[in-house]
């Protein structure tokens, strides 16, 4: 008997979502959650970057240009202006325009086409709500994922957790009019780390 409720104990704390495990403590829910980063469509917003895949790593220089309501093109260029990938996006909709021939993989394609979703998604709906220290917390689904939305009040992190273990961190700093001058995506369970410095 004794084995059998260690053994519950011990399920039912590994089965604790995220949030809990993470001590985030629930209030009631404000308002939805707004991503202003890629929003003006007078804007070009270009980073110079560097992306480490797998062994591979690649710099250039990274633009993000909102085209319409829920349509964006994103460009990876050498610094010399060759084509790395060029991805559009139209509401649900999702097109390779180019891609370089190392990068064409499927997989690969699949990662990025969810991690630059959550850069240009600019409104979603709040699930749940949380705080931590001086942080809010917004639990939301995108893509049938779920992601963790902190406002400082800016939205300084995106977290997908999978459970109670994290995925993918999204990092945004040095927020300025509204764009964020260093955004890093970091993956936890394979080799991929984003880094974007704005040179705008």
């Amino acid at each position: 008997m004794r084995y059998l409720l260690i053994s519950v104990c011990f399920f039912c704390f590994g089965c604790a979502s995220f949030s809990k495990k993470n001590n985030f403590n629930p209030v009631t829910t404000t308002s939805n959650i707004s991503n202003p980063y890629f929003a003006n469509t007078s804007l070009d917003y270009i980073y110079k970057a560097n992306i480490e895949v797998y062994d591979n790593t690649f710099g250039g220089i990274f633009i993000v240009k909102k085209l319409g309501e829920q349509q964006h093109r994103i460009v990876f260029t050498t610094e010399m202006g060759n084509k790395l990938f060029d991805f559009s996006f139209n509401k649900d909709q999702f097109k390779v325009n180019y891609i370089l021939e190392d990068l064409d993989k499927k997989i690969l394609i699949n990662i990025l086409k969810k991690d630059f979703k959550v850069l240009i998604t600019e409104n979603l709906k709040t699930e749940e709500t949380y705080s931590f220290h001086s942080e809010t917390i917004k639990k939301t689904k995108l893509s049938n994922k779920t992601y963790y939305y902190f406002e400082t009040p800016e939205l300084s992190q995106v977290i997908r957790a999978n459970n109670q273990k994290e995925k993918v961190r999204f990092l945004f700093t040095k927020i300025n009019d509204n764009i964020a001058q260093h955004i890093e995506i970091i993956h936890s369970n394979i080799k991929l780390k984003i880094s974007l410095k704005s040179i705008n």
